[in-house]
């Protein structure tokens, strides 16, 4: 094992499938010479060649059209945005075609791409840079979307995101790229696509929450359990297909519920898990389930960031109102 954090598990997992499989190409805008904005790719070109890994244009459109045509002639593309708020000229390209595809050919087709795309706040960035658009993916009938939370989950994750018939939209975390290390195996493993990871269990509520998330909540639970609250955390690893099994039966079991995440309030991911627990536990709840979100409006710049992004201590607060409901 070696001890890595998210952004070395991207790099040594396209390194790890590269050298396996040769149909892989990786490619994006600096994504080759320079290795990436955040260097997920550094070394990349160097090793498997241009043809493999190389820079596009400044096109997204063009990015993700032609990943299209790759996966249906017989390769594996991995394209890299450069921050997500940059995918929106490719959305075309994503939802009337990339999503369609397996559907419009009657399965004649898959297409086996990946799209990455660092995502959300709390790096002090500029307008476009720090955008949280998973609810929007996740709309879409024929993507998957993934968002890792730390480097153990990055590597199984984005191998099962690779090796996936059917396209998948791979979200990484920015602000805990390089925040923490873990031990990561050499070896090949694989995180099925779909499933939620219990992180502690609890008897009092139940926390829903992902990606750059995780830590912040991990943080706001050790204060609370100081205070004899018990939380079963959830990290919900893959926001479509959404693991609603695990998270039902761990609301028939706590009675309370609530959902974290950064991006806004209004037809979000919270929405969508907090209608997941009334259809499926609405019996068992012993108070309102609740959401802890960012606001409804676009994420500030620098200066005004702060009072955007969830801290330990609004979830703290918002946990104990339902608790003590």
């Amino acid at each position: 094992m070696a001890l890595m954090n998210i952004l070395n598990t991207v790099n040594h997992t396209l390194d790890h499938e590269m050298e396996r499989d040769n149909t892989l190409v990786v490619y994006g805008e600096d994504v080759g010479y320079e290795g990436g904005v955040f260097r997920a790719t550094v070394g990349l070109q160097k090793k498997y060649g241009k043809d493999r890994c190389f820079d596009s244009p400044l096109a997204e459109a063009g990015i993700v059209g032609s990943a299209i045509g790759m996966a249906i002639n017989g390769l594996k593309p991995v394209v890299e945005i450069q921050f997500s708020g940059f995918i929106l000229p490719a959305m075309n390209q994503i939802i009337a075609h990339a999503a369609r595809m397996r559907n419009r050919s009657r399965g004649r087709f898959s297409l086996p791409m990946v799209i990455r795309a660092p995502y959300g706040g709390g790096i002090r960035a500029l307008e476009h840079h720090s955008e949280s658009l998973e609810a929007i993916f996740a709309h879409i009938p024929g993507l998957k979307v993934v968002i890792p939370s730390t480097p153990y989950d990055t590597k199984g994750l984005l191998l099962a995101a690779i090796r996936d018939p059917d396209p998948v939209i791979f979200l990484e975390p920015k602000r805990i790229y390089r925040a923490f290390k873990q031990e990561v195996p050499e070896e090949d493993y694989i995180i099925p696509i779909g499933k939620a990871k219990v992180i502690k269990e609890g008897r009092d509520i139940t926390v829903v929450t992902y990606g750059a998330m995780v830590p912040q909540v991990q943080e706001a639970v050790k204060q609370l359990e100081k205070e004899g609250i018990s939380v079963e955390l959830i990290d919900l690893r893959t926001i479509s297909p959404l693991d609603k099994e695990t998270i039902i039966k761990s609301v028939q079991k706590t009675g309370r519920f609530a959902a974290v995440h950064e991006a806004v309030k209004s037809f979000s991911v919270a929405a969508e898990l907090i209608s997941t627990v009334n259809e499926g536990a609405f019996l068992y709840l012993e108070a309102p389930p609740t959401r802890i979100t960012g606001f409804d409006i676009t994420i500030p710049l620098p200066r005004g960031e702060h009072h955007f992004l969830i801290s330990p201590e609004k979830i703290i607060k918002k946990i104990k109102e339902v608790v003590e409901f």
